[in-house]
């Protein structure tokens, strides 16, 4: 689906699909946003290029799952970031890539399928006379997917809590298995989010100059782009320390627990070892044993008995429990 939106230089507002193109390119005036929404490949290259899109700006687009990144051409800037379209509560995710071609007195924008982002702005790119600054706009439109990042995962957090408490009052390989299973996606969203901030600090870095000439506080709204991304990095990396660390701490409780079980086992260990011997002795059938004809020999034994598991249970009491 190819629709756009067209500020002419007299006011007016007009909304359409390919046909407002040629209108804005015979009069070489006026401003453009057009959205290229789940289009063949094919037909979004073409498209692409009869808008005087650098080649390799196409290609990064239609690659396979390329990473978030950010590159200045001779006509436009490009942005090329990952969009969500559906955040789960255990923090998996449907995402798609989202490019935006800021150029002069045009914005570009391309999506498999529909972007609440694009979507949202789309609504209200008139009302706050958006198309007059394409870079804005297309700062805006990230500002607004990373912003539902950020109220996603800032969702997770109590739940994270709910985690740590169950892991410090009744730890369980349930949790743990849960646990891990979060790292791991916190992991791929770190890196998700590890690409937006450099992409983000790379124009704070080196504002290319033909989003600077145009008609918007472009400095100030990428500095507030780049706040979110570092917020949604710094939180990501901070719940998945938080994982490892309740992981590593129900490993270091069991390994405990283990060690508490085998201090018991070796301490009865140690009891019996001493006892099995004297029975292991006095259990031998040989007729030249003096005590086996002792008359209280049995008795003896009994005590000798006693009294050393009595001894090496105080023992190991005192010094090993």
């Amino acid at each position: 689906m190819i629709r756009t939106q067209l500020l002419t230089n007299d006011g007016e507002w007009l909304t359409g699909g390919q046909e407002l193109i040629h209108h804005w390119h015979d009069a070489n005036s006026g401003f453009i946003w057009i959205d290229l929404e789940g289009e063949e490949p094919a037909q979004e290259r073409a498209m692409l290029q009869s808008l005087h899109c650098h080649p390799m700006a196409i290609e990064d687009v239609q690659r396979y799952r390329h990473p978030p990144k950010t590159e200045t051409f001779d006509k436009h800037t490009l942005f090329l970031y990952r969009g969500i379209s559906r955040f789960n509560s255990n923090l998996t995710i449907e995402q798609f890539t989202i490019a935006l071609f800021a150029g002069d007195r045009c914005l570009i924008s391309c999506h498999p399928r529909k972007s609440m982002a694009v979507e949202n702005y789309w609504e209200h790119a008139q009302q706050e006379n958006l198309l007059v600054s394409p870079g804005l706009l297309a700062t805006r439109i990230m500002r607004f997917s990373v912003g539902r990042y950020l109220d996603a995962i800032l969702e997770f957090e109590p739940y994270l809590n709910e985690l740590e408490d169950a892991m410090q009052e009744n730890p369980s390989d349930e949790t743990m298995r849960e646990i891990i299973a979060y790292k791991s996606q916190l992991r791929k969203l770190k890196r998700i989010f590890s690409y937006h901030e450099r992409l983000v600090t790379n124009l704070l870095n080196d504002i290319p100059q033909i989003l600077i000439d145009e008609d918007g506080d472009i400095e100030h709204a990428l500095q507030d782009l780049f706040e979110r991304c570092e917020r949604l990095h710094s939180l990501s990396t901070m719940y998945y320390d938080i994982c490892g660390d309740l992981i590593n701490g129900y490993l270091s409780i069991s390994s405990h627990q283990l060690n508490n079980t085998m201090k018991v086992l070796t301490v009865f260990t140690a009891i019996f070892v001493p006892l099995t011997f004297i029975v292991g002795v006095y259990g031998m059938n040989f007729d030249n044993m003096p005590e086996l004809h002792a008359v209280y020999g049995y008795y003896y034994t009994w005590a000798a008995m006693i009294l050393i598991a009595s001894g090496v249970g105080w023992i190991a009491y005192k010094k090993w429990l």
